[in-house]
Protein backbone atom coordinates (compact mmCIF):
# COMPACT_ATOMS: atom_id res chain seq x y z
CA UNK A 1 0.00 0.00 0.00
CA UNK A 2 1.72 3.16 -0.86
CA UNK A 3 1.78 6.52 0.85
CA UNK A 4 -1.31 8.65 -0.33
CA UNK A 5 -0.79 12.36 -1.20
CA UNK A 6 -2.01 14.87 1.09
CA UNK A 7 -4.23 17.60 -0.12
CA UNK A 8 -3.23 21.19 0.33
CA UNK A 9 -5.10 23.08 2.72
CA UNK A 10 -7.95 25.45 1.10
CA UNK A 11 -7.41 29.06 2.27
CA UNK A 12 -9.63 30.38 -0.41
CA UNK A 13 -12.52 28.48 -2.32
CA UNK A 14 -11.27 27.00 -5.86
CA UNK A 15 -13.00 28.02 -8.91
CA UNK A 16 -14.91 25.02 -9.54
CA UNK A 17 -16.11 25.07 -5.82
CA UNK A 18 -17.04 28.75 -6.28
CA UNK A 19 -19.32 27.86 -8.76
CA UNK A 20 -21.99 25.75 -6.87
CA UNK A 21 -21.55 27.91 -3.63
CA UNK A 22 -22.86 30.74 -5.74
CA UNK A 23 -26.29 29.21 -6.77
CA UNK A 24 -26.10 28.60 -2.59
CA UNK A 25 -25.91 32.07 -2.15
CA UNK A 26 -28.02 33.44 -5.05
CA UNK A 27 -31.15 31.38 -4.22
CA UNK A 28 -30.98 31.90 0.19
CA UNK A 29 -29.15 35.45 0.05
CA UNK A 30 -29.97 36.94 -3.13
CA UNK A 31 -28.53 40.73 -4.03
CA UNK A 32 -30.13 43.76 -2.28
CA UNK A 33 -32.27 45.45 -4.23
CA UNK A 34 -31.47 49.00 -3.03
CA UNK A 35 -29.38 50.30 -0.48
CA UNK A 36 -25.67 50.37 -0.42
CA UNK A 37 -24.31 47.14 -2.25
CA UNK A 38 -22.71 44.22 -0.19
CA UNK A 39 -19.00 43.21 -0.32
CA UNK A 40 -18.02 40.44 -2.87
CA UNK A 41 -19.47 36.95 -2.15
CA UNK A 42 -16.26 35.19 -2.69
CA UNK A 43 -14.11 37.67 -1.36
CA UNK A 44 -16.15 37.59 2.38
CA UNK A 45 -16.03 33.91 1.95
CA UNK A 46 -12.58 33.55 1.63
CA UNK A 47 -12.37 36.04 4.08
CA UNK A 48 -14.56 33.50 6.73
CA UNK A 49 -12.47 30.22 5.88
CA UNK A 50 -8.93 32.35 6.56
CA UNK A 51 -10.50 33.29 9.80
CA UNK A 52 -12.07 29.95 10.74
CA UNK A 53 -8.58 28.46 9.95
CA UNK A 54 -6.20 30.80 11.41
CA UNK A 55 -8.06 31.66 14.94
CA UNK A 56 -6.82 35.69 14.15
CA UNK A 57 -9.87 37.89 15.40
CA UNK A 58 -12.17 39.54 12.68
CA UNK A 59 -9.90 42.82 13.24
CA UNK A 60 -6.89 40.76 12.08
CA UNK A 61 -8.15 39.54 9.40
CA UNK A 62 -5.40 40.91 6.24
CA UNK A 63 -6.48 43.64 3.67
CA UNK A 64 -7.03 41.55 1.04
CA UNK A 65 -10.13 40.25 2.35
CA UNK A 66 -11.69 43.55 2.63
CA UNK A 67 -13.21 45.54 5.70
CA UNK A 68 -13.33 43.31 8.59
CA UNK A 69 -16.44 44.44 9.81
CA UNK A 70 -18.34 44.03 6.13
CA UNK A 71 -16.69 40.11 6.49
CA UNK A 72 -18.05 39.19 10.04
CA UNK A 73 -21.43 41.16 8.84
CA UNK A 74 -21.86 38.34 6.43
CA UNK A 75 -20.53 35.94 8.33
CA UNK A 76 -23.26 36.79 10.66
CA UNK A 77 -25.99 37.24 7.97
CA UNK A 78 -25.07 34.06 6.55
CA UNK A 79 -25.19 31.94 9.67
CA UNK A 80 -28.63 33.34 10.48
CA UNK A 81 -29.65 32.31 6.74
CA UNK A 82 -27.99 29.24 7.03
CA UNK A 83 -26.29 29.25 4.21
CA UNK A 84 -23.09 26.95 5.60
CA UNK A 85 -25.28 24.22 6.67
CA UNK A 86 -26.81 24.42 2.69
CA UNK A 87 -22.84 24.63 1.70
CA UNK A 88 -21.74 21.60 4.20
CA UNK A 89 -24.80 19.45 2.25
CA UNK A 90 -23.84 20.48 -1.08
CA UNK A 91 -19.81 19.44 -0.31
CA UNK A 92 -21.09 16.24 1.18
CA UNK A 93 -23.47 15.26 -1.82
CA UNK A 94 -20.43 16.04 -3.97
CA UNK A 95 -17.59 13.88 -1.91
CA UNK A 96 -20.42 11.20 -1.36
CA UNK A 97 -20.69 11.07 -5.23
CA UNK A 98 -17.31 10.61 -5.73
CA UNK A 99 -16.92 7.65 -3.40
CA UNK A 100 -14.63 9.79 -1.39
CA UNK A 101 -16.65 9.54 1.98
CA UNK A 102 -16.52 6.14 4.25
CA UNK A 103 -20.08 6.27 6.18
CA UNK A 104 -18.91 4.27 8.44
CA UNK A 105 -16.21 6.26 10.43
CA UNK A 106 -16.37 9.98 10.40
CA UNK A 107 -15.73 12.40 12.87
CA UNK A 108 -15.41 16.32 12.30
CA UNK A 109 -13.78 19.36 15.13
CA UNK A 110 -16.17 21.83 15.56
CA UNK A 111 -13.89 24.16 17.21
CA UNK A 112 -13.63 27.02 15.47
CA UNK A 113 -12.95 29.56 17.76
CA UNK A 114 -12.44 30.82 21.49
CA UNK A 115 -15.16 30.78 23.81
CA UNK A 116 -15.00 33.96 25.71
CA UNK A 117 -16.35 34.51 28.82
CA UNK A 118 -18.21 31.09 29.33
CA UNK A 119 -19.81 31.26 25.71
CA UNK A 120 -23.26 32.27 25.43
CA UNK A 121 -24.58 30.31 28.82
CA UNK A 122 -26.92 32.44 30.33
CA UNK A 123 -27.19 30.39 33.69
CA UNK A 124 -25.55 33.12 36.41
CA UNK A 125 -21.90 31.99 37.57
CA UNK A 126 -22.14 30.92 41.49
CA UNK A 127 -20.05 33.66 43.38
CA UNK A 128 -16.77 32.52 44.97
CA UNK A 129 -16.98 35.10 47.64
CA UNK A 130 -19.22 36.73 50.07
CA UNK A 131 -20.31 40.91 50.32
CA UNK A 132 -19.43 41.72 53.80
CA UNK A 133 -23.34 42.05 55.06
CA UNK A 134 -25.13 39.94 52.08
CA UNK A 135 -25.93 36.34 52.81
CA UNK A 136 -25.20 33.43 50.50
CA UNK A 137 -28.79 33.14 49.90
CA UNK A 138 -29.69 36.61 48.75
CA UNK A 139 -26.93 36.11 45.41
CA UNK A 140 -28.47 32.47 44.65
CA UNK A 141 -32.20 33.73 44.85
CA UNK A 142 -31.33 36.38 42.09
CA UNK A 143 -32.60 39.15 44.33
CA UNK A 144 -28.85 40.83 43.70
CA UNK A 145 -29.77 40.89 39.82
CA UNK A 146 -32.92 43.05 40.11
Amino acid sequence: MGKTEELATIWEVPDGMWDEIRRVLEEVDPPKRTGRPRMDARRALDGIIYRLRSSCQWNRLPEKFGSDTAVHRTFQRWVEKGVFEKVWALLVKHCDDLGAVAWKWQAADGVMGKARSGGTSSVRTRRTGARPGQSEAFWLTGMAAR
